[in-house]
């Protein structure tokens, strides 16, 4: 992105205050944005999607699967392209890809109506499929991307504390989303709740972010942190950086295949339990009014989370927080198996989400620049998205399999457990690889000697 284009139509360097402050906000606008494309989003129109295209519910998870696979794959080349182009070109082709997508799935029964019998019933699993790829490749992978790298780009010492304020936002937003939909749905129907966002998604949302979103502070004449373009040097940083990672580079590291593995495992769980999560308190015995507003108190507790970890997070290894969020998902595993038995299982399924969903944005956002720099983030940050998202394309069929052929989601919820079990453990080694490189540049005195 050029100097003029970042000033257009306007300077963020003659806004009356660091514009990064803004950038959090327009980045919260855009995760808002990608719900439609999110499992949340996603899940209040499952029955009626079942209903509508007479498939049953392993059908769907399995359409739902393999078009998530699909997005998945297509990530890595989305993040580079942003690293190419910039923010402003993605989200606005991002915007009006998932707005289209949004209005196909609100004629979905009318677009597949000669489909819709027994004989054309693999055509139908087939199209889903596709029209989900495209879903779940503008929301949940190229628009969540996009409006984290950019906040992101905006704040380096004090990121930590910045995104914190960002990331409770987001939480508030996704966990109140499951209700709003649910209001637009009694209101304008499952169809029109999807042209709904479609329009606000595919119209509303690319023109904002056409004037306010803005790449990296450099392009201004600003530096990350806000301050005038000039070199700084700050004692007080604990994580030194040494050198930008390329993507392959940082694929070698341990470290980032303990984190990537970890966010995919959440992308897994959540997904698998929230796809399901009417039929999961139905067979406990509750009813689906205690289904969704599970969501709210456990909301509450990832904001106090959130903004914890986000500011003791410029003060500690990450791999500490990793620890504490492999130890959340596990109790909110051993919630939903007991769901239905005991009281407590609720409260152990609140806690626990709200735990590991607290610290999956401040993990996310924190440790890419942290530990492969700036200069490469979108390339390593897709990698990392496109397990992610390959991971919540397993989580549904998962979990509906673990019903349909055992009778219980406890099993899904079992493996779930024994694999959080593994990477927490697995954590304990995954350092930051700047300060491994830090150590063997330090000359005599201490000071850090030039890098190539």
């Amino acid at each position: 992105m050029t100097k003029n284009w970042a000033n257009i139509p306007f300077s963020p360097g003659k806004w009356p205050f660091f514009y990064g402050w803004m950038i959090l906000i327009w980045g919260v606008v855009g995760f808002v944005m990608s719900i439609p494309g999110q499992t949340i989003g996603v899940s209040v129109f499952t029955d009626s999607l079942i209903d509508v295209l007479r498939i049953n519910r392993d059908q769907l998870s399995l359409a739902y699967m393999f078009g998530t696979i699909g997005s998945s794959f297509m990530l890595p080349w989305a993040g580079k392209l942003y690293d190419r182009i910039g923010v402003r070109p993605v989200v606005i082709v991002a915007g009006l890809g998932l707005g289209l997508v949004l209005v196909f799935f609100s004629q979905v029964d009318d677009a597949l109506a000669p489909f819709i019998r027994k004989e054309w019933e693999i055509g139908v699993i087939l199209l889903m499929v596709f029209a989900f790829l495209l879903l779940r490749f503008f929301g949940q992978g190229v628009l969540t991307i996009a409006s984290r790298n950019m906040m992101v780009q905006w704040f380096d010492k004090r990121r930590g504390f910045a995104i914190g304020f960002a990331n409770v936002a987001i939480s508030l937003s996704f966990s109140s989303s499951p209700v709003l939909l649910y209001v637009m749905i009694e209101n304008f129907k499952w169809s029109g709740a999807w042209l709904v966002m479609a329009g606000i998604v595919g119209i509303i949302f690319p023109l904002f972010a056409f004037v306010f979103f803005r790449n990296r502070p450099e392009d201004s004449g600003l530096i990350p942190d806000g301050a005038v373009l000039k070199a700084k040097k700050d004692k007080r940083n604990l994580f030194p950086f040494v050198k930008d990672f390329e993507q392959m580079e940082a694929m070698k590291q341990y470290a980032f295949w303990i984190f990537a593995l970890m966010l995919a495992m959440q992308g897994l769980f959540i997904t698998g339990f929230t796809f399901n999560v009417l039929s999961i308190f139905e067979e406990a015995g509750l009813t689906e009014a205690d289904a969704i507003t599970i969501f709210q108190p456990a909301a509450v507790i990832a904001v106090f989370v959130t903004l914890i970890s986000s500011n003791i997070s410029d003060y500690v290894p990450l791999k500490y927080l990793l620890y504490v969020k492999g130890i959340g998902s596990c109790v909110a595993i051993v919630g939903i198996v007991l769901l239905g038995q005991t009281s407590y299982a609720y409260y152990l399924i609140v806690t626990g989400m709200g735990v590991f969903t607290g610290l999956y944005s401040v993990i996310n956002t924190l440790v890419w620049p942290r530990y492969f720099g700036r200069k490469h983030l979108g390339a390593i940050s897709g990698q990392a998205m496109m397990m992610v998202v390959f991971g919540s394309a397993l989580g549904p069929l998962l979990f509906s399999g673990s019903l349909s052929q055992f009778g219980t989601y406890a099993v899904a919820c079992w493996v779930c457990f024994g694999i959080y079990l593994f990477l927490t453990l697995g954590s304990i080694w995954a350092n930051n690889p700047q300060i491994g490189l830090a150590r063997g540049l330090k000359t005599p005195s201490g000071e850090l000697k030039p890098s190539n």
